[in-house]
């Protein structure tokens, strides 16, 4: 910041350093801190405002914030982003601005499918659902104070200040929806745990029980997945997590699984996450249909399937080495190619 600062003082543009510990005030959860909203909003209108309006631009640290007493924490991943969606709904702004390395969101990873291409608009439903499903432009962090503010979102690339980005609005009436799936987004290092058992069936507090033992190890879950017969749970959680995963279900279900009500604690290998997402998929009927017929024709099998309630994604466990196949697969037969840009 403070480099920043005196290369726009060297071109004529008054600026300030602010750090970011006296705007940002958290909690004691290091590495993962959680903003005290109302001490932070009142922070930022007591520093930011005086300089904006004596035409000074606060170059403000971001990532770490502090607790009431002063000491130092860290927002955790998207921490940078979180912290300019924060300032920005505090203040607030007109718009928040991302800048990134990329063009804006993208309708797949570039790296997979060379044809991906930037999305000119998105729902904050639509980036939400793909920052969680493993989008890296945005974390899921910054959309909300930008959403509970009622201020714009755009997402903008350092290296290319000229491209419109992507720009992210509260909501599109359904035949504003250009396409019905916008974007193919991929999970990697996940591994699915399954709890199985026949005595399972009937029995209340199963999943709650299942959820609390996660829980206790502070591992967060992906993706759920249960048959109507509740003969089994499949809980996604990343791959280095696992074992402890199953040691603590296990503990919880000591007794069940002695009694043979459940058979079995066990996860596959490493597999991923594949969602597709688009607001227009909540009023087209048939999307399921097209998804996984697209998928079978490639003969790429299907483990799990969770679709939330929202309608604007759905997401598929696959095996890891079907990746590529998959996603090159969906945004070839699913999404329309005359949203490419130029």
């Amino acid at each position: 910041v403070r480099l920043l600062a005196a290369a726009l003082q060297e071109q004529g543009c008054p600026a300030q350093v602010v750090e970011a510990t006296s705007l940002i005030i958290t909690d004691d959860h290091y590495q993962s801190a959680y903003p005290d909203w109302a001490a932070t909003q009142a922070a930022v209108r007591a520093v930011l405002p005086p300089l904006l309006q004596s035409g000074i631009v606060p170059v403000v640290t971001g990532f770490i914030g502090a607790t009431r007493q002063g000491v130092v924490t860290t927002l955790g991943r998207g921490g940078s982003d979180y912290t300019a969606a924060l300032l920005g709904a505090a203040l607030p702004a007109d718009e928040v601005w991302i800048w990134t390395d990329v063009d804006g969101v993208m309708s797949a990873d570039p790296r997979i499918v060379p044809e991906a291409h930037t999305i000119e608009e998105l729902t904050f439903r639509e980036v939400a659902e793909l920052a969680y499903a493993g989008a890296k432009v945005l974390h899921p962090k910054t959309i909300r104070p930008v959403i509970e503010a009622g201020i714009g979102l755009r997402v903008l690339n350092t290296f290319n200040p000229t491209h419109p980005g992507t720009r992210l609005v509260a909501e599109k009436p359904p035949e504003n929806h250009s396409s019905i799936v916008k974007s193919v987004t991929a999970i990697r290092g996940m591994k699915l745990v399954t709890v199985e058992g026949r005595g399972m069936l009937g029995v209340p507090g199963v999943a709650a029980r299942t959820f609390a033992a996660i829980a206790s190890t502070g591992t967060n879950i992906s993706l759920i997945s249960q048959a109507s017969s509740e003969q089994a749970i499949c809980i996604a959680v990343p791959a280095d997590a696992a074992e402890r995963v199953i040691a603590a279900i296990q503990d919880e279900f000591y007794r069940e699984i002695q009694g043979k009500d459940i058979d079995r604690v066990w996860a596959t290998d490493e597999v991923v996450i594949v969602t597709v997402v688009g607001e227009g998929m909540r009023s087209t009927p048939g999307v399921a249909g097209k998804v996984f017929s697209a998928l079978g024709e490639q003969r790429i099998n299907v483990i799990a399937i969770a679709q939330g309630s929202s309608e604007v994604s759905i997401c598929f466990v696959l095996r890891a080495e079907d990746t590529q196949a998959a996603v090159r697969t969906l945004h070839r037969q699913v999404i329309p190619h005359q949203e490419v840009q130029a």
